[in-house]
C-alpha cells in the first residue's frame, strides 16, 4: 500500500504550525509536512519527543488550525471538528460518575443521534472489545487495558470514518500494551476504519501499521515513508523476526542518538 493515494481520505499539503512561548518567542513546531492517507489504511507517525506529532494529529482533527498549508478530509478542507473523526487519547478520560455504557454513549448524545440505534451499536462494540457484561461498571472498577478498550468503543460508537489515536497505549505496562496491540489490530480489521496512530515506539508502529510516517525533530518534516508488508493478522511473534528488525533499524537510523524514540 503506497502513501501516494489517488483518492486519499486525508490529504495534508505542506502543513506548518508554530507557537509562542512565555517569552513571546516563536517556536516552529511543524515545518512543511505533506502526506496522503489511503482509505482503510493503518498509518503510524513516529518521531522524536516534541517534534509535533500530537500537534499534527490535532490539525487533522480540526482542533488546531495550521499556520500554513492545507488539510483535507474526504476531499473537503478541514475547518473544524468533524463527525467523521473519532479520537483516542493516551489517557482513557472516562467520566468517573458515568457507567461504561454511559461513557461510550457520550459522542452519540453530544451529536444527538437516535439513542436506541446507537445504544445497540455500543453493546455490539463492547462485545467486540471483550467488555460485554461490564456495561454497568464504573471506571474505577476497570483495569487500565479495560478502560482503554472502553475509550476505543467511545471513539467508534458514532461510526466515524477515521480514528485518530494519540499514544493510546503509552501509559500501559509492557504486557498489557502487547495485548492491546494485537487487540487493536483485530478491532481495526473488523471495523474497516482508517487509523492515524501516533506513537513513540518504533516496534509498536511497525507491528500495527501498513505505513510508518517518520518525522524529524522540530520543526518536523517527513524523513521517510516506510511500507510494512507483513501479512495480516500479525502475531506478536513477528517482532522476533529478522525482517521486523530490518524495519525498526531503518526507522531508528533516521534519528540522532539523542532521540527520545523508544526501541
Amino acid at each position: 500500500m503506497s502513501l501516494a493515494a489517488t483518492d486519499p481520505i486525508i490529504r495534508a499539503d505542506r502543513l506548518s504550525r508554530d507557537f509562542r512561548n512565555l517569552k513571546g518567542e516563536r517556536i516552529e513546531a511543524i515545518g512543511e509536512v505533506s502526506f496522503d492517507v489511503p482509505r482503510g489504511a493503518f498509518i503510524s507517525i513516529v518521531g522524536p519527543s516534541g517534534c509535533g506529532k500530537s500537534t499534527l494529529l490535532r490539525i487533522v482533527a480540526g482542533l488546531l488550525a495550521p499556520r500554513g498549508g492545507d488539510i483535507f478530509l474526504q476531499g473537503k478542507p478541514v475547518t473544524g471538528p468533524s463527525r467523521e473523526i473519532g479520537m483516542i487519547f493516551q489517557s482513557p478520560v472516562l467520566l468517573p460518575w458515568r457507567t461504561v455504557l454511559a461513557n461510550v454513549m457520550l459522542p452519540a448524545q453530544v451529536l444527538k443521534l437516535p439513542p436506541s440505534q446507537y445504544e445497540q451499536r455500543a453493546h455490539d462494540l463492547l462485545r467486540l472489545v471483550g467488555l460485554s457484561g461490564f456495561e454497568d461498571s464504573y471506571p474505577h472498577e476497570l483495569s487500565g487495558g479495560m478502560a482503554q478498550r472502553a475509550a476505543i468503543v467511545r471513539a467508534l460508537v458514532h461510526d466515524p470514518a477515521i480514528l485518530l489515536a494519540d499514544e493510546p497505549f503509552g501509559a500501559l505496562d509492557a504486557m498489557t500494551r502487547e495485548q492491546m496491540n494485537t487487540e487493536f489490530q483485530r478491532i481495526w480489521m473488523e471495523s474497516g476504519k482508517t487509523i492515524l496512530f501516533v506513537t513513540h515506539s518504533i516496534a509498536e508502529a511497525v507491528f500495527l501499521s501498513d505505513i510508518v510516517l517518520v518525522l524529524s525533530g522540530r520543526p518536523s518534516r517527513v524523513l521517510d515513508v516506510v511500507e510494512v508488508d507483513f501479512p495480516r493478522a500479525r502475531d506478536i511473534d513477528v517482532m522476533g523476526t529478522d525482517r521486523f528488525g530490518d524495519y525498526t533499524k531503518r526507522i531508528r537510523a533516521r534519528f540522532a542518538a539523542t532521540s527520545a524514540v523508544e526501541l
